[in-house]
């Protein structure tokens, strides 16, 4: 397609951003009836169905999301021209949402929230705890880190890399206890319990340790408690590997076993992938978490 018009390619990217034709038209300086004279004139010219209405809001059909990374292309391009002649810089804010395991949260995420807020000021990161999967067909969080990839077609979810967890105890539990290596030697010892429908002693059973729940000297279903309550020496517990590096005190045990492997999977809605705020923190959390 040659000779596109400019300014209805703006019109394409300030709709696909915004999700609204009133929203767009007021980001641009236009009236709604002329941005979307515009978008029709650039889905004519190209061919193709752009957009739908569902209800106020424009949402992209697949092949509109399939060209919005090459409009965005046109369009970064086109910023970075206005840049360079001005100066100037462009200004990304607003709050964005992201869940997480409580672990992850409350560990993993605050130096890469710390990082990002330094480079974006303007961006206020909202992170919620919760090992439960949020919702984001229901905009309960913007990003979500999860350890299974969803299944819903309306999600894009971003392999990170894969994980693993160890188990570990206190430098005061191996003192008392020793060093168990194997299986075998980890038969009577203490261990902290996840929950007490047989969930977790199910999930270590196939791990190759032959418990029972007189193993647990105690339970905590909250991942940050539960490796508190291994910290205190109350027994063996299990942590992502990373986490475990920076507790100081702990010693990996049971170096026998093999790693525990689970994935790391990013994930927003399709529509929200739009927003320029959601898609820094997307990628600042894609760099940091890998």
């Amino acid at each position: 397609m040659n000779n596109l018009d400019w300014n209805q390619l703006k019109a394409f990217l300030e709709t696909a951003e915004t999700g609204s034709l009133s929203a767009a038209a007021r980001k641009l300086g236009l009236t709604q009836p002329t941005l979307s004279r515009q978008v029709a004139a650039i889905e004519q010219r190209m061919g193709v169905t752009l957009f739908e209405r569902v209800g106020k809001s424009m949402v992209l059909t697949p092949t509109g999301m399939d060209l919005l990374e090459h409009a965005r292309a046109m369009g970064a391009a086109a910023d970075a021209l206005g840049l360079a002649a001005t100066g100037r810089s462009q200004a990304v804010g607003g709050v964005v949402s992201v869940s997480a395991s409580d672990a992850v949260a409350a560990m993993l995420l605050p130096p890469l929230v710390k990082k990002l807020r330094e480079q974006e000021p303007g961006i206020a990161v909202e992170v919620i705890p919760s090992n439960a999967l949020s919702d984001l067909l229901r905009r309960e969080a913007d990003i979500a880190v999860r350890h299974v990839k969803p299944e819903q077609p309306e999600l894009i979810a971003r392999f990170i890399r894969e994980a693993t967890a160890h188990f570990y105890a206190s430098e005061a539990w191996v003192k008392t206890h020793g060093h168990p290596r194997s299986a075998e030697d980890a038969a009577h010892l203490p261990f902290v319990g996840s929950d007490r429908q047989g969930q977790y002693l199910g999930y270590l059973r196939m791990h190759g340790l032959n418990l029972s729940e007189a193993n647990f000297s105690c339970y905590a279903d909250h991942t940050v408690a539960h490796w508190a309550l291994v910290q205190q020496g109350l027994g063996i517990g299990a942590m992502m590997e990373e986490i475990a590096r920076d507790t100081p005190g702990m010693v990996r045990v049971l170096d026998d076993l093999p790693p525990i492997r689970f994935p790391v999977w990013l994930v927003t809605h399709r529509e929200l992938r739009t927003s320029r705020r959601i898609r820094v923190v997307f990628e600042a959390l894609a760099e940091g978490l890998g």
